[in-house]
């Protein structure tokens, strides 16, 4: 796809998706409506995650992988919230479901994918350790103590925080979002960049032209009506994601899985691109960059939205879930520690997702 037809489908999607939003709001849709808003909410997705790309080429990197995590991240929460406020206690897991998710794609599914592509390249796949080690560090440490702490705390009967258990994983989730995100662009920018491959090459997004500032104001008004797109159409569709899920005798884990599959399938290109450029540590910024923004922006965002939002909120993981997240953080730190993977690698992480996906649907 050519950079002057991607402007010219990024420009008018989001827009149609805003007037899709407002001529389907408030009204019970038929199903061909529905599946018009849902087509809408797709394209919305990947306009929004095009236009951050943008923000993204302009800021450089490490940031520019911030900017996408997080506006990956404001989707996925308005996708969330918007599924819980009309889901009652059937929808009190879909936070918890959809941030494991997000955790099983990035660190399983982007990462193995990423390192697959960058290793039959050039064999071997190189990044930096430094980086990449810290980002995991804080993945596992945030996975753990918001997905598998409340199976295992006492204060409120099943797997659920009490009022100052969650006050309290928001705040400390918050906060390691804040501290790698210092370290990430600031006091230790260095182990974020791309690593040169042998004999000094660098990809060709090194020498690729950063848009205007028209441009990239342009793009970040049009991320703006892209995410209210997204969050709108969510709503309407939501009703009918949910129905189609029960009716195929489906696990409510479903729909977090579908979720997180949506809202990270751009993401997920950018990676693959990224690896195909020789630069697999953006690839990793982008995977581990998403786990954490997932976890440490959404727990944050829906402990407060709890407040008002009806039901439960159930945040702990089955035994299941508890063994795929443990496994996936060895595995990555073995991964990681050396600073270069092969094909094995990649795919003992891609075994791993595969395994997250079939146990969703057959647990």
């Amino acid at each position: 796809m050519t950079t002057r037809t991607a402007r010219q489908w990024t420009t008018w999607v989001p827009l149609l998706a805003v007037v899709a939003l407002a001529l389907a709001w408030g009204r019970e849709l038929p199903g061909w409506a529905t599946l018009i808003v849902g087509i809408c909410l797709i394209g919305a997705v990947l306009a929004a995650v095009h236009h951050a790309e943008v923000v993204a080429h302009r800021v450089g990197e490490p940031i520019g992988s911030l900017v996408l995590a997080v506006a990956v991240t404001v989707i996925e929460v308005g996708l969330i919230v918007t599924l819980m406020a009309d889901g009652g206690d059937k929808a009190s897991t879909y936070a918890r479901d959809t941030v494991f998710a997000a955790v099983m794609i990035t660190c399983n599914g982007i990462v193995g994918l990423s390192v697959l592509v960058g290793a039959l390249r050039n064999r071997v796949a190189v990044f930096n350790a430094e980086g990449s080690g810290g980002a995991l560090a804080t993945v596992c440490t945030l996975a753990t103590m918001t997905l598998v702490m409340p199976t295992f705390t006492t204060g409120h009967p099943g797997k659920e925080f009490t009022g100052d258990q969650l006050a309290f994983a928001a705040v400390a989730s918050l906060a390691l979002y804040a501290l790698f995100v210092g370290v990430q662009t600031v006091r230790h920018r260095d182990y974020f960049l791309p690593v040169p491959t042998d004999g000094g090459k660098v990809g060709p997004d090194d020498h690729a032209p950063p848009p205007s500032d028209r441009e990239t104001w342009w793009s970040v008004a049009l991320l703006l009506i892209a995410l209210v797109a997204v969050v709108g159409n969510a709503k309407l569709v939501s009703p009918a994601i949910e129905s189609g899920v029960e009716s195929a005798g489906l696990p409510n884990a479903v729909v977090g899985v579908v979720i997180a599959l949506l809202v990270l399938l751009p993401e997920t290109l950018a990676a693959v691109r990224a690896a195909r450029r020789d630069r697999l540590q953006t690839s990793l910024n982008l995977a581990y960059g998403s786990a954490i923004a997932s976890i440490g922006l959404t727990i944050p965002a829906i402990a407060l939205a709890s407040i008002w939002l009806p039901g439960p909120l159930v945040l702990g993981e089955d035994a299941t879930h508890v063994v795929l997240l443990a496994l996936t953080a060895v595995v990555s730190a073995l991964t990681v520690v050396p600073g270069r993977a092969t094909l094995l690698q990649g795919g003992v992480h891609l075994a791993l997702f595969a395994a997250f996906v079939f146990l969703s649907f057959s647990p």
